[in-house]
Protein backbone atom coordinates (compact mmCIF):
# COMPACT_ATOMS: atom_id res chain seq x y z
CA UNK A 1 0.00 0.00 0.00
CA UNK A 2 1.39 3.57 -0.92
CA UNK A 3 0.18 7.22 -0.19
CA UNK A 4 0.26 10.42 -1.11
CA UNK A 5 -1.47 13.30 -0.45
CA UNK A 6 -2.06 16.87 -2.76
CA UNK A 7 -3.39 20.18 -1.65
CA UNK A 8 -4.50 22.98 -4.35
CA UNK A 9 -5.40 25.74 -1.90
CA UNK A 10 -7.36 26.29 1.35
CA UNK A 11 -10.13 28.43 -0.60
CA UNK A 12 -9.42 26.54 -4.05
CA UNK A 13 -13.12 25.59 -4.03
CA UNK A 14 -15.62 28.17 -4.20
CA UNK A 15 -19.45 27.65 -3.83
CA UNK A 16 -21.68 26.67 -7.13
CA UNK A 17 -23.06 30.26 -7.59
CA UNK A 18 -26.59 28.52 -7.73
CA UNK A 19 -26.54 27.36 -4.13
CA UNK A 20 -26.47 30.56 -2.80
CA UNK A 21 -23.68 28.91 -0.32
CA UNK A 22 -21.06 31.27 1.08
CA UNK A 23 -17.54 30.40 2.21
CA UNK A 24 -14.56 28.79 -0.22
CA UNK A 25 -13.14 25.26 0.99
CA UNK A 26 -9.75 23.36 0.36
CA UNK A 27 -9.24 21.12 -2.60
CA UNK A 28 -6.92 18.94 -0.70
CA UNK A 29 -6.43 14.81 -0.26
CA UNK A 30 -4.67 12.35 1.42
CA UNK A 31 -4.74 9.31 -1.43
CA UNK A 32 -4.07 5.84 -0.47
CA UNK A 33 -3.69 2.71 -3.37
CA UNK A 34 -1.91 -0.35 -4.05
CA UNK A 35 2.04 -0.32 -4.37
CA UNK A 36 0.98 -1.77 -8.17
CA UNK A 37 -1.21 0.71 -9.13
CA UNK A 38 -0.68 -0.02 -13.07
CA UNK A 39 -2.09 -3.52 -12.58
CA UNK A 40 -5.56 -2.85 -14.92
CA UNK A 41 -8.26 0.16 -13.64
CA UNK A 42 -9.24 0.36 -9.58
CA UNK A 43 -12.38 1.52 -8.03
CA UNK A 44 -12.30 4.65 -6.50
CA UNK A 45 -13.42 5.74 -2.70
CA UNK A 46 -14.33 8.86 -1.85
CA UNK A 47 -14.54 9.78 1.81
CA UNK A 48 -15.69 13.28 3.27
CA UNK A 49 -15.39 13.83 7.01
CA UNK A 50 -17.93 15.93 8.97
CA UNK A 51 -18.03 18.95 11.66
CA UNK A 52 -15.81 19.38 13.72
CA UNK A 53 -13.21 22.21 14.85
CA UNK A 54 -10.95 23.53 11.86
CA UNK A 55 -7.48 24.95 13.61
CA UNK A 56 -4.98 23.25 16.41
CA UNK A 57 -4.76 26.46 18.34
CA UNK A 58 -3.84 24.70 21.81
CA UNK A 59 -4.70 28.09 23.56
CA UNK A 60 -7.91 29.08 22.70
CA UNK A 61 -8.82 25.40 23.79
CA UNK A 62 -7.05 25.43 27.27
CA UNK A 63 -9.02 29.22 27.74
CA UNK A 64 -12.41 27.73 26.24
CA UNK A 65 -12.48 24.84 28.92
CA UNK A 66 -11.75 27.42 31.14
CA UNK A 67 -14.23 29.95 30.63
CA UNK A 68 -16.85 27.30 30.30
CA UNK A 69 -15.99 26.14 33.84
CA UNK A 70 -16.32 29.74 34.88
CA UNK A 71 -19.37 30.38 33.09
CA UNK A 72 -21.30 27.41 34.90
CA UNK A 73 -20.18 28.54 38.52
CA UNK A 74 -21.46 31.97 37.00
CA UNK A 75 -24.91 30.57 35.89
CA UNK A 76 -25.35 29.18 39.42
CA UNK A 77 -24.38 31.70 42.01
CA UNK A 78 -25.99 34.16 39.55
CA UNK A 79 -23.27 36.42 38.57
CA UNK A 80 -24.32 38.28 35.64
CA UNK A 81 -21.39 40.20 35.21
CA UNK A 82 -18.76 37.79 35.12
CA UNK A 83 -21.01 35.23 32.91
CA UNK A 84 -20.90 38.02 30.18
CA UNK A 85 -17.19 37.82 30.48
CA UNK A 86 -17.28 34.48 29.92
CA UNK A 87 -19.50 34.44 27.25
CA UNK A 88 -17.23 36.78 25.24
CA UNK A 89 -14.10 34.51 25.93
CA UNK A 90 -16.19 31.72 24.68
CA UNK A 91 -16.74 33.41 21.47
CA UNK A 92 -13.61 34.38 20.60
CA UNK A 93 -11.82 31.45 21.28
CA UNK A 94 -14.62 29.77 19.71
CA UNK A 95 -13.61 31.70 16.63
CA UNK A 96 -9.91 30.85 16.67
CA UNK A 97 -10.87 27.41 17.05
CA UNK A 98 -13.17 27.21 13.95
CA UNK A 99 -11.33 29.60 11.12
CA UNK A 100 -10.45 28.80 8.11
CA UNK A 101 -7.69 29.72 6.81
CA UNK A 102 -5.73 29.30 10.50
CA UNK A 103 -4.34 31.55 11.73
CA UNK A 104 -0.56 31.73 11.06
CA UNK A 105 1.88 29.68 12.98
CA UNK A 106 -1.38 27.32 13.61
CA UNK A 107 -1.88 24.25 12.02
CA UNK A 108 -5.05 22.87 10.77
CA UNK A 109 -6.97 19.84 12.34
CA UNK A 110 -6.47 17.44 9.66
CA UNK A 111 -9.73 15.35 9.82
CA UNK A 112 -9.19 13.90 6.72
CA UNK A 113 -6.35 12.23 7.77
CA UNK A 114 -7.98 10.42 10.93
CA UNK A 115 -9.95 7.83 8.71
CA UNK A 116 -5.95 6.81 7.41
CA UNK A 117 -7.43 3.02 8.66
CA UNK A 118 -9.75 2.67 6.44
CA UNK A 119 -7.90 3.96 3.74
CA UNK A 120 -4.61 1.64 4.02
CA UNK A 121 -6.83 -1.59 4.40
CA UNK A 122 -9.17 -0.81 1.57
CA UNK A 123 -6.41 0.02 -0.27
CA UNK A 124 -4.97 -3.52 0.38
CA UNK A 125 -7.60 -4.87 -1.72
CA UNK A 126 -7.28 -2.80 -4.68
CA UNK A 127 -9.54 0.23 -3.85
CA UNK A 128 -7.73 4.03 -4.78
CA UNK A 129 -9.42 5.59 -1.84
CA UNK A 130 -9.64 9.17 -1.28
CA UNK A 131 -10.11 11.14 1.80
CA UNK A 132 -10.69 14.86 1.62
CA UNK A 133 -10.55 17.93 3.98
CA UNK A 134 -14.15 19.76 4.13
CA UNK A 135 -12.40 22.19 7.02
CA UNK A 136 -13.51 25.27 5.14
CA UNK A 137 -17.05 24.15 4.88
CA UNK A 138 -17.02 23.62 8.22
CA UNK A 139 -15.87 27.17 9.35
CA UNK A 140 -18.78 28.65 7.17
CA UNK A 141 -21.68 26.60 7.58
CA UNK A 142 -22.96 28.26 11.07
CA UNK A 143 -26.04 29.81 10.00
CA UNK A 144 -26.21 27.77 6.28
CA UNK A 145 -28.17 24.56 7.57
CA UNK A 146 -30.27 24.11 4.39
CA UNK A 147 -27.25 24.81 1.89
CA UNK A 148 -24.59 22.79 3.49
CA UNK A 149 -25.30 18.95 2.27
CA UNK A 150 -25.70 20.36 -0.91
CA UNK A 151 -22.44 21.97 -0.54
CA UNK A 152 -20.47 19.39 0.62
CA UNK A 153 -22.35 16.96 -2.39
CA UNK A 154 -20.70 19.92 -4.61
CA UNK A 155 -17.28 19.53 -3.30
CA UNK A 156 -17.29 15.45 -3.67
CA UNK A 157 -18.28 16.70 -7.13
CA UNK A 158 -15.00 18.94 -7.85
CA UNK A 159 -13.22 16.34 -6.41
CA UNK A 160 -14.45 13.59 -8.97
CA UNK A 161 -14.29 15.78 -11.46
CA UNK A 162 -10.58 16.49 -10.83
CA UNK A 163 -10.10 12.53 -10.30
CA UNK A 164 -11.49 11.49 -13.71
CA UNK A 165 -9.83 14.39 -15.84
CA UNK A 166 -6.56 12.91 -14.29
CA UNK A 167 -7.73 9.37 -14.86
CA UNK A 168 -9.33 9.56 -18.21
CA UNK A 169 -5.97 12.59 -19.89
CA UNK A 170 -3.59 12.05 -17.60
CA UNK A 171 -4.09 15.80 -16.93
CA UNK A 172 -5.98 18.52 -15.23
CA UNK A 173 -5.67 20.37 -11.58
CA UNK A 174 -4.40 16.92 -10.15
CA UNK A 175 -1.18 16.22 -12.54
CA UNK A 176 1.68 17.35 -10.65
CA UNK A 177 0.16 18.10 -7.56
CA UNK A 178 1.05 14.28 -5.14
CA UNK A 179 3.76 14.20 -2.96
CA UNK A 180 4.98 11.20 -0.56
CA UNK A 181 2.92 10.90 2.28
CA UNK A 182 6.21 10.65 4.27
CA UNK A 183 9.02 12.13 3.02
CA UNK A 184 7.09 15.39 1.65
CA UNK A 185 8.71 14.54 -1.71
CA UNK A 186 7.08 14.92 -5.07
CA UNK A 187 5.95 11.81 -6.43
CA UNK A 188 5.80 10.46 -9.48
CA UNK A 189 2.68 8.31 -9.90
CA UNK A 190 0.86 7.87 -12.56
CA UNK A 191 -2.72 7.11 -11.86
CA UNK A 192 -3.76 7.59 -15.65
CA UNK A 193 -6.37 5.17 -16.88
CA UNK A 194 -5.71 3.33 -13.04
CA UNK A 195 -8.67 4.49 -11.66
CA UNK A 196 -12.42 3.23 -12.47
CA UNK A 197 -14.35 6.40 -12.34
CA UNK A 198 -17.27 4.28 -13.73
CA UNK A 199 -17.14 2.33 -10.27
CA UNK A 200 -17.20 4.77 -7.10
CA UNK A 201 -17.90 3.89 -3.57
CA UNK A 202 -18.94 6.80 -1.16
CA UNK A 203 -17.79 7.13 2.43
CA UNK A 204 -18.85 9.66 5.12
CA UNK A 205 -19.07 10.34 8.81
CA UNK A 206 -21.35 12.71 10.60
CA UNK A 207 -21.97 15.53 8.48
CA UNK A 208 -19.63 14.17 6.20
CA UNK A 209 -22.58 11.14 5.90
CA UNK A 210 -24.92 13.59 5.45
CA UNK A 211 -22.83 15.16 2.32
CA UNK A 212 -22.68 11.93 0.94
CA UNK A 213 -26.13 10.49 1.33
CA UNK A 214 -27.32 14.27 -0.11
CA UNK A 215 -24.71 13.06 -3.07
CA UNK A 216 -26.47 9.82 -3.65
CA UNK A 217 -29.83 10.93 -3.23
CA UNK A 218 -32.40 10.40 -6.28
CA UNK A 219 -32.91 14.24 -6.69
CA UNK A 220 -28.62 14.59 -6.90
CA UNK A 221 -27.66 11.99 -9.82
CA UNK A 222 -28.23 14.44 -12.37
CA UNK A 223 -24.79 16.46 -10.98
CA UNK A 224 -22.69 13.90 -11.05
CA UNK A 225 -19.90 14.54 -12.98
CA UNK A 226 -19.94 13.38 -16.58
CA UNK A 227 -18.27 9.63 -17.11
CA UNK A 228 -18.66 9.15 -12.82
CA UNK A 229 -20.76 6.72 -11.76
CA UNK A 230 -21.25 6.06 -7.90
CA UNK A 231 -22.60 2.52 -7.15
CA UNK A 232 -22.32 2.28 -3.53
CA UNK A 233 -22.28 4.43 -0.07
CA UNK A 234 -21.51 3.47 3.35
CA UNK A 235 -22.00 6.21 5.94
CA UNK A 236 -20.99 6.10 9.45
CA UNK A 237 -23.61 8.07 11.83
CA UNK A 238 -24.87 10.20 9.11
CA UNK A 239 -26.63 13.48 10.16
CA UNK A 240 -29.97 14.08 8.54
CA UNK A 241 -30.14 16.37 5.23
CA UNK A 242 -32.14 19.37 5.53
CA UNK A 243 -35.20 18.19 2.95
CA UNK A 244 -34.48 14.48 4.03
CA UNK A 245 -34.22 13.73 0.14
CA UNK A 246 -35.24 9.72 -0.91
CA UNK A 247 -32.66 7.52 -1.90
CA UNK A 248 -33.87 5.30 -4.07
CA UNK A 249 -31.29 4.06 -6.78
CA UNK A 250 -28.29 3.90 -5.05
CA UNK A 251 -27.35 1.01 -2.65
CA UNK A 252 -26.16 2.03 0.38
CA UNK A 253 -25.50 1.58 4.05
CA UNK A 254 -25.60 2.96 7.61
CA UNK A 255 -23.73 2.05 10.50
CA UNK A 256 -24.23 3.45 13.91
CA UNK A 257 -23.45 3.10 17.43
CA UNK A 258 -25.92 2.64 20.22
CA UNK A 259 -23.89 5.24 22.23
CA UNK A 260 -23.97 7.74 19.48
CA UNK A 261 -25.71 10.60 20.64
CA UNK A 262 -24.76 12.78 17.33
CA UNK A 263 -26.42 10.98 14.82
CA UNK A 264 -29.79 11.88 13.69
CA UNK A 265 -30.11 10.64 10.18
CA UNK A 266 -32.61 7.74 10.01
CA UNK A 267 -31.88 6.80 6.23
CA UNK A 268 -32.56 3.08 6.27
CA UNK A 269 -35.84 3.63 7.47
CA UNK A 270 -36.70 6.55 5.38
CA UNK A 271 -35.93 4.75 2.19
CA UNK A 272 -36.82 0.96 3.13
CA UNK A 273 -39.61 -0.81 0.82
CA UNK A 274 -38.86 2.45 -1.70
CA UNK A 275 -35.77 1.70 -3.08
CA UNK A 276 -34.66 -0.61 -6.11
CA UNK A 277 -31.16 -1.30 -4.91
CA UNK A 278 -30.44 -3.08 -1.69
CA UNK A 279 -29.82 -0.73 1.37
CA UNK A 280 -28.67 -1.74 5.01
CA UNK A 281 -28.68 -0.37 8.66
CA UNK A 282 -25.53 -1.80 10.91
CA UNK A 283 -25.89 -0.84 14.96
CA UNK A 284 -23.17 -1.57 17.30
CA UNK A 285 -24.18 -1.78 20.88
CA UNK A 286 -21.26 0.56 22.72
CA UNK A 287 -20.26 2.86 19.34
CA UNK A 288 -19.96 6.54 19.87
CA UNK A 289 -19.67 9.19 17.81
CA UNK A 290 -15.92 10.87 17.55
CA UNK A 291 -14.16 7.14 17.73
CA UNK A 292 -14.58 6.68 13.77
CA UNK A 293 -12.02 9.34 12.90
CA UNK A 294 -8.72 8.83 14.59
CA UNK A 295 -8.13 13.10 14.72
CA UNK A 296 -11.49 13.46 16.91
CA UNK A 297 -10.31 10.43 19.13
CA UNK A 298 -8.78 11.00 22.91
CA UNK A 299 -5.82 9.02 21.92
CA UNK A 300 -4.90 11.06 19.26
CA UNK A 301 -4.02 13.67 21.59
CA UNK A 302 -5.27 16.11 18.79
CA UNK A 303 -6.85 20.04 20.04
CA UNK A 304 -10.93 19.16 20.49
CA UNK A 305 -10.26 15.75 20.71
CA UNK A 306 -12.78 14.02 23.42
CA UNK A 307 -14.99 11.05 24.20
CA UNK A 308 -18.38 12.24 23.23
CA UNK A 309 -20.44 9.22 24.96
CA UNK A 310 -22.96 10.41 27.78
CA UNK A 311 -21.38 8.23 30.59
CA UNK A 312 -23.31 5.35 32.12
CA UNK A 313 -23.77 4.77 35.91
CA UNK A 314 -21.07 2.32 36.08
CA UNK A 315 -17.06 2.55 34.91
CA UNK A 316 -17.08 1.78 31.05
CA UNK A 317 -19.85 1.87 30.23
CA UNK A 318 -22.41 4.78 28.00
CA UNK A 319 -25.59 6.02 27.64
CA UNK A 320 -27.80 4.57 24.64
CA UNK A 321 -29.25 7.32 22.41
CA UNK A 322 -31.52 5.36 20.19
CA UNK A 323 -33.02 8.23 17.94
CA UNK A 324 -36.49 9.02 17.92
CA UNK A 325 -36.97 6.05 20.89
CA UNK A 326 -39.18 6.96 23.99
CA UNK A 327 -37.83 4.54 26.10
CA UNK A 328 -35.30 5.26 29.07
CA UNK A 329 -31.57 5.37 28.53
CA UNK A 330 -30.01 2.46 29.65
CA UNK A 331 -26.38 1.66 30.06
CA UNK A 332 -24.32 -0.06 27.37
CA UNK A 333 -20.74 -1.16 27.51
CA UNK A 334 -18.97 1.78 25.55
CA UNK A 335 -16.48 0.38 22.85
CA UNK A 336 -12.88 1.21 23.37
CA UNK A 337 -11.86 3.21 20.21
CA UNK A 338 -9.58 0.68 18.65
CA UNK A 339 -12.48 -2.34 19.05
CA UNK A 340 -14.91 0.57 16.70
CA UNK A 341 -12.16 1.43 14.30
CA UNK A 342 -12.06 -2.59 13.78
CA UNK A 343 -15.46 -3.44 13.44
CA UNK A 344 -16.15 -0.47 11.14
CA UNK A 345 -13.18 -0.99 8.61
CA UNK A 346 -14.10 -4.85 8.54
CA UNK A 347 -17.64 -4.00 7.37
CA UNK A 348 -16.77 -1.65 5.19
CA UNK A 349 -14.39 -3.47 3.83
CA UNK A 350 -16.63 -6.29 3.37
CA UNK A 351 -19.45 -3.84 1.52
CA UNK A 352 -17.30 -2.32 -0.75
CA UNK A 353 -15.55 -5.89 -1.97
CA UNK A 354 -18.71 -7.02 -2.44
CA UNK A 355 -20.52 -3.74 -3.94
CA UNK A 356 -17.51 -2.94 -6.08
CA UNK A 357 -15.66 -5.55 -7.00
CA UNK A 358 -18.38 -8.40 -6.79
CA UNK A 359 -17.00 -10.61 -4.01
CA UNK A 360 -19.96 -12.16 -2.99
CA UNK A 361 -18.04 -14.33 -0.26
CA UNK A 362 -18.49 -11.24 2.05
CA UNK A 363 -22.23 -11.27 1.78
CA UNK A 364 -22.72 -14.22 4.71
CA UNK A 365 -20.70 -11.48 7.19
CA UNK A 366 -22.26 -8.44 5.93
CA UNK A 367 -25.71 -10.05 6.33
CA UNK A 368 -25.21 -11.39 9.82
CA UNK A 369 -25.02 -15.01 8.66
CA UNK A 370 -21.46 -15.13 9.60
CA UNK A 371 -19.28 -12.95 12.26
CA UNK A 372 -16.35 -11.77 11.27
CA UNK A 373 -13.41 -13.29 12.51
CA UNK A 374 -12.02 -12.49 16.35
CA UNK A 375 -14.18 -9.34 16.13
CA UNK A 376 -16.46 -11.09 18.95
CA UNK A 377 -19.77 -9.13 19.93
CA UNK A 378 -23.26 -8.87 18.11
CA UNK A 379 -23.67 -6.30 15.00
CA UNK A 380 -27.29 -5.59 14.94
CA UNK A 381 -27.98 -5.93 10.93
CA UNK A 382 -30.97 -4.59 9.18
CA UNK A 383 -31.60 -5.29 5.44
CA UNK A 384 -33.88 -4.08 2.20
CA UNK A 385 -33.22 -6.09 -0.33
CA UNK A 386 -34.71 -3.22 -3.00
CA UNK A 387 -37.45 -3.85 -5.57
CA UNK A 388 -35.46 -4.42 -8.59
Amino acid sequence: MSEVRYNLGDEAFPPPKSLGYVGNNELDGAVYYPDDISSGTHPLIMIEHGFWDTCADADASTSLAAAQAALAKDEQSGDTADAAKQEAIIKADSDRLSAWPCASGVRQIPSYLGYDYLGRDLASQGFVVVSIGANGINSTSSGQADTVYQERAALINAQLRMWQQLSSTGEGPLHGSFVDARSGRPSTVNFKNHVDLKNVGLMGHSMGGGGVMQEIADSSRDTWPKGVSINAAFALAPTATWDVDPITKTSFAVMWGTCDQVNTGEYFDWNKDDNSAPIAQYTVPGGVHDFYNKQWSPSSGQVSAHDDAVPGSKPGTCKSQFPGATTPQSDQKELPEQRQRRITQDYASAYFADHLLGRTQYEPYLTGEKPFPGMGGAVNTQLDGGNN
